[in-house]
C-alpha cells in the first residue's frame, strides 16, 4: 500500500480535481504545493482557501517544480510537454493524474469500477450505467471526468458497492495503475490530438482502459479500431470480449433485434440463447448513436451481474443532460433540436444520422478538423445549411464539394447574437416536418464560454421564435 506521510507533492493545477487531490493528500499526510499559471481573483480566492488548509499554492507560474517535489499529480488538462513535467522527468520525479491517485487511495474491500471511455457518448453512457446499477438497488455514482471528484468518493466514509467511471484521454494517460472489473471504448475518431501528438497516441491511451480488466472488455462492432484496442490489451485469465452493434448480435454481442435491446453475451448459452433486456422506445431520445450508448451501458452492467429487469427499469429512468440531442419545441410544424455537445465530426455525424431532413447549424472553432467525410455521409438529408462562427469556411468549403445544391447562409459575424439570427435563417430554410439541428460539429470558445452557454442561447433564440409565433 502507498505511503502518503511525510512525502513532498506537488499538485498541478487549482481547479476541482486540483483542490480534491491537494486537501486528499494533506489529509493523509502528505506536505502538498499546488501551482497554477493563472492570477486571476478567482484564483486567488481558491488559493487562500486552501492556504487556510496548510496547503502552499503558488500562483503565475507553473513551470517551476518546487524543491524536493518526490512526486507530480496533475490535473487533466495538462500537456505532457508542460514545462514542469520536463522539469520533475529531469529531476527523475513521477508525474500522475488524480485518477491514478484515487485509484491508488482504495482500500482492500473499495468499489470495483465499470469503465467508459471513447470519443463521443462517454458521459450519457456513464450516467445510463449508474441508472441502471441505482435500478438494481445498488448504491453507486457516475464519477471521474463527470460530477463528484473521484478522489472524493473513493474517500467517503459510507462505501458505494460499484462506481461508474467516466475516463478520458488525458486521465487515462496518467493512470498507468488502473485495473478496472470491466470496460468500454465506445468509438475512437480524432480528436484532441494537439494534446496527445498523433492518432496512435490518442488511441493508445483511450486502449489503457482495457488493461487487466478482469470480467469483459466492451467493443463497438462498427468501430474496427476499439477491438483491435481489446486484441491488444493484456487482461486478466478468463476476461472476455463483448462486442455491441445496431444489427443482430452475434454470440458474446449485444444488439437490436425487431425493436428490442438483447444479450447473447451474458446468458447461459450464447449459441443459442438471447436475453432481451429493454425496448428501443425505452432509451430517450432514441436515436441511433444513443441506442449504442445505451447497449454499451447494458453490456457493462450485465458484466457485473445486474438483472436485465434492472437494464430495462434504469434506461427507462434516464434522461441525458441538457445539449445532447435535446429536443427544445416543435414550432409552425419544424422541430428545433439542441446538440451544442456535438463539438466535433464523429459526434456532429452521429447527431445528423438521426434525422431525414435537416436544417444544419454550424460552425466554431474547427480544432484542426476537416469536414469533407462528415459533409459526404450527410449531404443527402441536408435542406440547408446555416454557418456562423471563426472557422466556418472549413465547412462551406467541404459544402461546396459534396453538396453544391444545398442552400448555404454564411453569417458573416462571431458574436453571440449570431444565434439567433442562424435560428431565423434556419427557419426561414426549412419546411414542414423538418429538423432544426444544431450540431456544429466545432468547439465554442470562438462565440460563447462553453457549449453550454451556446445550447442556452440556441434554446432562448427558438423559445423567442415560439413567442413570436403565437
Amino acid at each position: 500500500m502507498t505511503t502518503w506521510q511525510g512525502r513532498n507533492i506537488t499538485v498541478a493545477g487549482l481547479g476541482v480535481s486540483g483542490i480534491s487531490a491537494a486537501r486528499a493528500l494533506v489529509g493523509l499526510g502528505a506536505s502538498v504545493t499546488v501551482v497554477d499559471g493563472g492570477s486571476s481573483p478567482a484564483h486567488r480566492e481558491r488559493a487562500d482557501s486552501l492556504e487556510a488548509e496548510g496547503i502552499s499554492v503558488r500562483l503565475a507560474d507553473a513551470e517551476t517544480l518546487p524543491e524536493g517535489t518526490d512526486l507530480v499529480v496533475t490535473s487533466p488538462g495538462w500537456k505532457p510537454t508542460s514545462p514542469l513535467f520536463a522539469a520533475a522527468a529531469k529531476a527523475g520525479v513521477d508525474v500522475v493524474g488524480d485518477v491514478e491517485i484515487a485509484w491508488l487511495l482504495r482500500g482492500p474491500d473499495a468499489a470495483p469500477w465499470l469503465a467508459v471511455t471513447g470519443t463521443n457518448g462517454k458521459t450519457t453512457t456513464t450516467q445510463m450505467l449508474a441508472s441502471i446499477l441505482s435500478a438494481a438497488g445498488l448504491r453507486t455514482a457516475a464519477v471521474g471526468n463527470i460530477g463528484t471528484p473521484i478522489i472524493d468518493v473513493v474517500l467517503s466514509e459510507e462505501p458505494y458497492d460499484v462506481l461508474a467511471v467516466e475516463l478520458s484521454s488525458y486521465q487515462l494517460h496518467w493512470a498507468p495503475s488502473l485495473r478496472a472489473h470491466s470496460a468500454v471504448v465506445l468509438n475512437i475518431a480524432p480528436d484532441h490530438l494537439d494534446w496527445h501528438g498523433s492518432m496512435e497516441a490518442y488511441a493508445a491511451d483511450k486502449g489503457r482502459i482495457y488493461e487487466g480488466n478482469r470480467v469483459a472488455c466492451v467493443y463497438n462492432v462498427a468501430d474496427k479500431a476499439t477491438e483491435d484496442l481489446v486484441r491488444a490489451a493484456d487482461v486478466e485469465e478468463g476476461c472476455r470480449a463483448v462486442g455491441f452493434t445496431l444489427g443482430t448480435p452475434g454470440p458474446s454481442q449485444l444488439g437490436v433485434v425487431e425493436g428490442l435491446l438483447v444479450d447473447r453475451a451474458f446468458v447461459e448459452d450464447r449459441h443459442k440463447q438471447a436475453q432481451e433486456l429493454a425496448e428501443v422506445g425505452d432509451v430517450q431520445p432514441p436515436a441511433p448513436h444513443n441506442i449504442a450508448n445505451a447497449l454499451a451501458a447494458a453490456a457493462l452492467a450485465r458484466a457485473y451481474g445486474v438483472p436485465a429487469a434492472a437494464v430495462r427499469d434504469g434506461l427507462r429512468a434516464f434522461r441525458p443532460d441538457a445539449h445532447r440531442i435535446q429536443h427544445i419545441a416543435d414550432v409552425g410544424g419544424i422541430a428545433y433540436i439542441d446538440d451544442s455537445k456535438a463539438t466535433n465530426t464523429h459526434a456532429a455525424e452521429a447527431s445528423l444520422a438521426a434525422y431525414e431532413s435537416i436544417v444544419w447549424i454550424a460552425g466554431g472553432l474547427a480544432k484542426g478538423a476537416t469536414f469533407d467525410e462528415l459533409v459526404a455521409k450527410s449531404a443527402k438529408r441536408l435542406r440547408g445549411v446555416v454557418l456562423f462562427g471563426a472557422d466556418r469556411a472549413l465547412i462551406r468549403q467541404a459544402l461546396a464539394r459534396h453538396a453544391p445544391e444545398v442552400p448555404v447562409v454564411d453569417l458573416d459575424r462571431t458574436d453571440t447574437g449570431a444565434m439567433l439570427e442562424a435560428v431565423q435563417e434556419a427557419t426561414r430554410l426549412a419546411r414542414t416536418g423538418d429538423t432544426v439541428l444544431m450540431a456544429p460539429a466545432c468547439a465554442s470558445m470562438d462565440m460563447f464560454t462553453n457549449y453550454n452557454q451556446r445550447g442556452d442561447m440556441f434554446a432562448e433564440a427558438v423559445r423567442e421564435l415560439g413567442a413570436a409565433s403565437a
